[in-house]
């Protein structure tokens, strides 16, 4: 379908504008995938410039994502539309307008299944901010609410093969994104342990 083939092309590259990335620098802050957590996101402009700036990014984010989502609903089948959010992720990951390292991609799924599902959309948010209410970790969170998302748009889609695939590889390409942010906690938690077993020894 050439429709298709032409809004996924036309949503990676609009998925490559990082908001993080320009902001930061129209600032004169550093390049947040230099900083921190090395994330091109909401987190690091929240660490890097307040809440705020944060906010700001946060907001340009999900509209764009909402609008893209819009669009998609309008001129595709509907079993299509999640494969337009994969796109999405995909350019805000590997972004051709910044050396393809760019974020992880959440709050584009956030606002993209917006349109689709919008209380699941709510519920999943508010799943986050319970999570990391009580493991304080934001990726954690993000990881039940990257599920909750995945869940409520299968449901929204019945379960149509081409939906429930799309969906599948915009949670999984997620989770696949957040594997640093995994790996530098299970090393922490090691190296707490081992430290608590030479002091205890």
């Amino acid at each position: 379908m050439l429709t298709f083939g032409i809004l996924l092309l036309l949503v990676y590259i609009a998925g490559s504008i990082n908001f993080a990335i320009l902001i930061l620098k129209m600032i004169g802050k550093e390049d947040p995938r230099t900083q921190f957590s090395g994330n091109a996101g909401t987190t690091n402009v929240y660490r890097q410039a307040g809440l705020g700036w944060a906010a700001i990014v946060l907001l340009l984010d999900l509209g764009r994502a909402a609008a893209i989502a819009g669009l998609a609903l309008y001129l595709l089948p509907a079993g299509y539309v999640p494969w337009i959010g994969f796109s999405l992720i995909v350019g805000n990951r590997f972004p051709c307008f910044h050396q393809f390292q760019g974020g992880k991609g959440v709050a584009g799924f956030l606002g993209f299944t917006l349109m689709i599902s919008p209380v699941s959309t709510t519920l999943a948010a508010l799943l986050w901010v319970a999570v990391f209410g009580i493991v304080r970790i934001p990726f954690i969170a993000s990881f039940f609410m990257i599920l909750a998302l995945a869940i409520g748009t299968v449901t929204v889609y019945n379960h149509q093969a081409a939906a429930v695939a799309g969906t599948v590889a915009s949670a999984l390409l997620l989770f696949y994104n957040h594997k640093r942010n995994l790996a530098v906690l299970i090393r922490e938690r090691k190296n707490k342990y081992e430290n608590q077993g030479n002091t205890a020894g």
